[in-house]
């Protein structure tokens, strides 16, 4: 057995599968992977790795299953799932997951492939695990896949502690403790038991909090946009680097890469000396045409040049942001209610207004260097047929001090 000690769980116990798998390339490459991208660009203490996270799910779901009395086989597969869940993450964790599964259709938790090769797939099968059964529990699949990958996975308890800790916002905290000890299967579906409905409560208002606060803060937005981009650029520019091959890299690998590609080197000297781009438009849900939040890459990608061509600048100085219609899988989180299992959208009330709350939310980005915003802020809300009348020129904390940018067009 070997015990480490974490920031978040203190002393974690791994044994087992775990303890084999731990040294495998394919998790020790996670050490080299920022559990949260471009967020150290809003907070520096954001450095937290891949690896620490696969840790401290791998901790909780050994819990879970002692209180959900898993034992044999199914308990060693659960706990290699939870180690290696994340095995399958590119460099900068989801940052660039849009870009590589357009070109491979794989995303980061389809790790067949990966689990059944190298010593990953020895060590599996050293403990007569299959790995395709693994790679399935990664996925979600099945009735022990839910504790992996679902609306009450161990997943998603143990980053919302982590990231809130290592950002220091007191906005992902709930009791993961608590949370384990009333899980129950019920007809195949994990739920929370009796009298739990604030329980599951935590879990949506603490992912509710942190959305705006540090997964979709504007800076990270920003950055992300333009390490989108240059990855792209990348892709496009060096015949040595395709989709897989980035899917591989590690954030060091991919930061090299950059530098030595000519097609790259400027969005990787304003990435490493933090010269962001600036939000030229922040446009509200209710100010953009349908079409244009449902537009696919390459629509997005011909607005950019109709916006470039309109403000008379060049095509790489836009980059229009787009993202996804509001969602909220925790409402889905089960529940028994007076001996019912019942979805917590059903059962509180709190779900509706925090759904108005992320909608309100939600902001439609174009980003461009600073001395160009005038220009390519205007000529988008005319591009894209944004209901906006005019700008506003506001003063915006972005993460790190205070600056006057144009940051958003209003009513």
């Amino acid at each position: 057995m070997k015990v480490i000690k974490d920031s978040v769980h203190d002393h974690i116990h791994v044994d087992g599968v775990a303890r084999d798998l731990l040294d495998t390339p394919a998790l020790q490459r996670l050490r080299r992977i920022k559990q949260l991208g471009t967020v150290s660009f809003v907070y520096p203490s954001a450095n937290h790795t891949r690896f620490e996270h696969s840790l401290g799910v791998y901790h909780l779901a050994c819990q879970a299953i002692e209180h959900l009395e898993v034992e044999g086989k199914r308990a060693k597969r659960v706990k290699a799932a939870a180690m290696l869940h994340d095995v399958g993450h590119g460099p900068f964790s989801h940052n660039l997951e849009s870009l590589t599964y357009r070109r491979t259709g794989r995303y980061h938790d389809d790790v067949h492939d990966l689990l059944a090769d190298g010593e990953v797939g020895e060590v599996l099968r050293d403990h007569d695990l299959e790995p395709d059964t693994v790679a399935d529990l990664v996925a979600g699949e099945g009735r022990f896949g839910q504790l992996v990958s679902g609306e009450l996975d161990v997943d998603r308890m143990d980053y919302l502690v982590r990231d809130a800790h290592h950002t220091g916002v007191p906005y992902g905290t709930i009791d993961p403790g608590r949370l384990l000890r009333e899980l129950a299967f019920v007809d195949g579906e994990l739920v929370l038991e009796e009298g739990n409905v604030q329980t599951a409560e935590s879990l949506l208002v603490a992912r509710a909090l942190m959305n705006p606060t540090v997964y979709s803060h504007s800076v990270a937005r920003i950055s992300k946009a333009m390490l989108r981009r240059a990855a792209e650029r990348l892709l496009d520019a060096d015949d040595d680097v395709d989709a897989t091959t980035l899917q591989r890299m590690d954030d060091a690998d991919l930061l090299v890469a950059l530098r030595s590609c000519e097609a790259t080197a400027d969005l990787s000297r304003r990435l490493d000396q933090r010269d962001l781009f600036k939000r030229a438009v922040w446009a509200e849900i209710d100010a953009v045409p349908g079409g244009v939040i449902e537009a696919d890459h390459e629509k997005i990608r011909e607005f950019e040049r109709e916006i470039a061509d309109s403000a008379g600048v060049d095509d790489e100085a836009v980059i229009l942001d787009v993202p996804s219609r509001p969602s909220m899988t925790e409402s889905s989180s089960r529940v028994m209610v007076s001996g019912e299992i019942r979805r917590l959208e059903q059962q509180s009330p709190l779900v509706e207004a925090l759904r108005a709350a992320q909608y309100s939310q939600w902001r439609l980005g174009v980003y461009t260097p600073a001395e160009l915003r005038d220009r390519v802020g205007q000529a988008a809300v005319e591009v894209l047929g944004l209901d906006i009348d005019g700008a506003l020129v506001s003063e915006v904390r972005n993460g790190d001090g205070l600056e006057t940018t144009l940051d958003q067009f209003v009513d």
